[in-house]
């Protein structure tokens, strides 16, 4: 019996020898180990660039007039449309010149009595003088008359003052525009009473080509820019006081403007000091008032970084880094200074030089001390479609992307 199981046991323990000799040499042969990840890598260059700011203002008219009576009076004509342009010298109001012209014409009549009075005090004076020299006359009598005579001179020099003044103040009745600009709305009507020198302005002349944009600037900041130019770190050509705008409504304004000066006192309720900058304006599209953002060059930095925003990442505390491609081939993580923003780029202050290469494309399959294959980024084209999802990928909303 023994013998019997033995010899039925064997051919069951073959055929499961075979089969796994079978199964081995069926398997395929073990994967080699995947080779270093490739990434791509931006080599840095310095560059030469302007550094610009943007600081928030409002335009003023280039010149102001308000205008305002010297003489009071009745208005009797307004010779001005509200809104319009005048020239210098154009007649706005005219004031009723008649109690004017009556205070000249008496003047004048005044003058010309004591014009007339003044031969006949002169005559009389001269002979008396004569007459005292032969004792045919009293030093008194010569000493009235030679004072009357001076009396009578000092009443031709007054009425002459008073002509003058008469027609000063008849001069005044029209009242004419100062400067030339643009009129605005007028506060008085035709037969309005108004006084000399009134609080009240008639109305007011704006001069809006060229136009001024007053701007300000954190007095901080103005103490940063002038220890960057100590130190060399910026520098200036000839195009630095060049100014451009942006418009509230953000569109850039056409024209290129001027800075004139930098106020010398800082505002101590905010800490800031004016910058004024001067744009030509020929077709009024800038009106006083109007908020706008000048674009002020601050300086050029002859040997900036400046790095693809994508190749900057932030630790969890929120310090800026770059990964770099070494030169021995492994992946090494850089702290940056960042400054600021240049379009898509970040200028880096500190942690790079020129000569890295910055990866900025497989930054998530790698980590710092990982071998890398460093490859050219080639950025894709504006406006490309993005790329057909991968065979096998999950779709939003798919049982898999759940």
């Amino acid at each position: 019996m023994k013998t019997r199981q033995h010899l039925a046991i064997a051919p069951r323990t073959v055929a499961v020898f075979v089969a796994a000799a079978f199964a081995v040499a069926c398997q395929k042969p073990a994967p080699a180990p995947p080779g270093p990840a490739e990434v791509g890598v931006v080599t840095l260059s310095p560059e030469k660039v302007v550094l610009t700011t943007e600081l928030p203002g409002r335009t003023a008219p280039y010149l102001v007039a308000e205008v305002r009576p010297q003489v009071n009076g009745l208005i009797r004509e307004r010779a001005f449309e509200e809104g319009t342009d005048v020239k210098t010298g154009a007649l706005l109001y005219q004031i009723d010149p008649a109690p004017y012209q009556a205070a000249y014409n008496q003047a004048k009549a005044s003058l010309a009595m004591a014009e007339a009075n003044l031969p006949a005090a002169r005559s009389r004076a001269e002979r008396l003088k004569g007459l005292v020299a032969i004792r045919a006359a009293g030093q008194q009598d010569y000493d009235d008359a030679a004072a009357a005579a001076l009396q009578a001179e000092a009443g031709v020099l007054a009425a002459k003052a008073t002509v003058e003044s008469a027609q000063v103040n008849l001069s005044y009745t029209p009242i004419r525009a100062p400067i030339s600009g643009r009129t605005g709305r007028s506060n008085v009507t035709v037969g309005a009473l108004v006084t000399a020198y009134q609080p009240v302005p008639l109305a007011t002349v704006q001069q809006l080509d060229p136009i001024y944009v007053d701007v300000a600037q954190s007095s901080s900041e103005l103490l940063r820019l002038q220890k960057s130019f100590k130190a060399g770190a910026l520098t200036r050509d000839d195009s630095w006081s060049r100014v451009k705008l942006v418009l509230e409504d953000g569109t850039p304004y056409a024209r290129v403007g001027k800075l004139k000066f930098r106020e010398v006192t800082v505002d101590p309720t905010t800490g800031s000091v004016t910058l004024r900058m001067v744009f030509p304006n020929p077709d009024h599209v800038l009106l006083p008032g109007m908020y706008v953002r000048a674009v002020v060059e601050e300086g050029v930095l002859s040997d900036a970084i400046l790095v693809p925003q994508q190749g900057v990442a932030r630790t969890p505390k929120g310090e800026p880094y770059a990964l770099v491609a070494g030169k021995d081939g492994k992946v090494e993580q850089r702290m940056l200074t960042v400054g600021r923003a240049m379009g898509d780029r970040w200028l880096v202050t500190a942690g790079l030089a020129a000569g890295d290469q910055v990866i900025v494309e497989g930054t998530q399959r790698v980590r710092p001390g990982a071998d890398v294959k460093a490859v050219p980024y080639d950025p894709p084209a504006a406006g490309a479609a993005p790329s057909a999802p991968a065979a096998g990928s999950a779709k939003a909303g798919s049982p898999a992307a759940r």
